[in-house]
């Protein structure tokens, strides 16, 4: 008897190997921008602070030395890589008791339901990425659950200095505690580069327990103590299951939507019917759209690239755009451009 097309794609699949299937499962990546080819902000920054600064979705903690971060070409060789996110000491130090320094990712919880978090069936997760630093030893990855205020980490170890190479841990599934199905930030991924004693002088918590500081990055290097240290980072996959599958790659259309839900940059140009008109009755403005629905509702600044001025700037709802009004304010000129942005990040 002929089989039927479900029956002979059931066949098929089960006489491929399992990691090949598992390759194949499209938005597998739990991870946005994992490759860093998204950097809507810029590409380098100097001496920098908290916060988003260069590749897409990855929040950088800076509490020790002074830190330069740029989108980096360099890459593992071979491996489909064009971007990494580089860290570079310009200045060591040490921290102190309070300090902690990380490159992390943050995740809302609606997008890891399937993970099945805080039940008995709690799924494990791997996480796999290439990695070059200046600094040999041990480092820390936690995962912090934001909701529940559980976490649990692991280490890993550099073995060989300004060397690229590639790392796999397996975390396992929570039993204790879901994840809130909202646009909220539920979980973190935290790559340690340093952290003072307030977070060493414990035991390295490497199971799902309620949070304890002491016992977050035990054993993890103070990566900044020196200037012209360097760390490199790309290919970062966290994805259910025990195996690492190959790394997702993404077209960059759809890459760069993925990070515009968080953040995203439009770019403006008014123009008033008669030239240097300046009374208020010659205002002029209209609406940038959203390229996709942001993941709340952003906060909107703006940078303007004349000498004239906008007198407003205001985001009309998440799922529509950013609203202009202007007029020409000195001179003689008639026009408008500048860069507005709107910032939903977690």
């Amino acid at each position: 008897m002929a089989l039927s097309k479900v029956d002979l794609a059931n066949q098929v699949e089960n006489q491929l190997p399992q990691n090949l299937v598992a390759n194949n499962l499209p938005f597998r990546n739990i991870i946005i921008n994992g490759d860093m080819s998204i950097a809507q902000r810029g590409t380098s920054v100097v001496g920098t602070t908290d916060g988003y600064k260069i590749c897409d979705r990855w929040y950088f903690k800076r509490s020790v030395g002074t830190i330069n971060l740029a989108q980096s070409a360099q890459v593992p060789t071979g491996q489909g890589f064009a971007q990494s996110f580089q860290v570079v000491v310009t200045s060591g130090a040490s921290p102190s008791a309070g300090d902690r320094q990380y490159i992390e990712q943050r995740f809302e919880g609606q997008n890891l339901q399937y993970l099945k978090k805080g039940t008995a069936n709690a799924e494990s997760v791997t996480l796999s990425f290439w990695i070059k630093s200046s600094v040999t030893g041990t480092y820390i990855i936690q995962l912090y659950d934001v909701d529940n205020d559980r976490s649990i980490s692991k280490s890993y170890t550099i073995d060989s200095a300004d060397t690229w190479e590639k790392k796999t841990i397996t975390f396992a599934g929570d039993t204790t505690g879901a994840f809130g199905n909202d646009n909220s930030h539920d979980l973190s991924l935290r790559f340690f580069l340093s952290a003072g004693t307030n977070y060493t002088s414990g035991t390295l918590q490497t199971s799902w327990a309620t949070n304890v500081n002491a016992n977050q990055a035990v054993g993890q290097v103070n990566f900044p103590a020196t200037a012209s240290n360097e760390l490199y980072l790309t290919g970062v996959q966290l994805e259910a299951g025990t195996t690492a599958s190959d790394f997702e790659f993404l077209r960059y259309d759809v890459n760069l939507q993925r990070c515009q839900r968080y953040y995203e940059e439009i770019y403006f140009a008014f123009k008033v019917p008669t030239e240097g008109v300046t009374d208020l009755a010659s205002a002029i403005g209209g609406i940038g759209y959203y390229s996709v629905t942001k993941r709340a509702s952003p906060t909107v600044s703006r940078t303007d690239i004349t000498t004239e001025s906008v007198d407003t700037l205001s985001n009309t709802g998440y799922n529509i755009g950013i609203e202009f009004n202007g007029r020409v304010t000195s001179g003689t000129r008639s026009r408008w451009i500048g860069t507005a942005r709107a910032d939903a990040e977690l």
